[in-house]
């Protein structure tokens, strides 16, 4: 379980194949002193196991499901990617839920500067952004942001300077792809709801914030 908050950009020394599966082999600045085979951490929002560990450098197994649904296949030798480690129950829980399972993907429609920060405008499918809600949380490359607006197809958020300096985000381009983990509770409210038929799965409506408050999960 991860947070959504970046400690290190990592870069990709090495992206090869083993028996059919990928193993990919990551440099980062970390301290890695308590870490061990093993480990659950976060590759730009993606949950991966820990196989081989360097003083300065970390090896995963990657399965070809996650090599085909993930951004993993887009990535080279020399690509920065964000790194978090699993998160511990007496640390501070500054971001939000991530599991580090991928949804989906998003592409990059605008950019904009407004005010200090930058607002980016991501396209999802509609079936991930009926779990998105305005004020809301989203892990994007495994960064927990806020959604500061949304509508069928894509949502906003804006990346201040801070998570700029300390993160791929302002590294991607319009046309970019990126992986999207959508709200962990929203996806398990929806499951309850429908099994316990309170929603009529022949007239099923989307879950958002006057659906919950009148249901009295609010």
């Amino acid at each position: 379980m991860f947070t959504g908050l970046i400690e290190d950009l990592g870069t990709i020394r090495e992206i090869g194949r083993k028996n059919g599966s990928f193993v990919i082999k990551v440099d980062t600045d970390l301290d890695l002193s308590d870490s061990k085979i093993g480990d659950s951490i976060s590759i730009s929002g993606i949950c991966l196991t820990v196989v081989d560990l360097g003083k300065n450098s970390f090896s995963f197994d990657v399965s070809p499901e996650t090599m085909s649904r993930t951004l993993l296949k887009n990535l080279g030798r020399g690509d920065k990617v964000n790194l978090e480690r699993a998160m511990k129950l007496n640390d501070r829980f500054g971001g939000h839920i991530v599991s580090g399972h991928i949804d989906g993907t998003g592409t990059i429609l605008n950019k904009t500067e407004e005010g200090n920060s930058i607002k980016i405008e991501i396209e999802v499918a509609t079936g991930l952004s009926r779990y998105i809600v305005e004020k809301g949380s989203v892990a994007v490359d495994g960064v927990s942001m806020t959604v500061n607006g949304c509508r069928e197809g894509s949502f906003t958020i804006n990346v201040i300077p801070h998570t700029a300096e300390h993160t791929t985000l302002i590294l991607k381009k319009m046309g970019d792809k990126i992986n999207v983990e959508t709200d962990l509770i929203g996806k398990y409210v929806e499951k309850i709801l429908n099994q316990t038929g309170v929603v009529d799965n022949s007239q099923k409506k989307d879950i958002d914030y006057k659906f919950l408050e009148e249901s009295g999960f609010i």
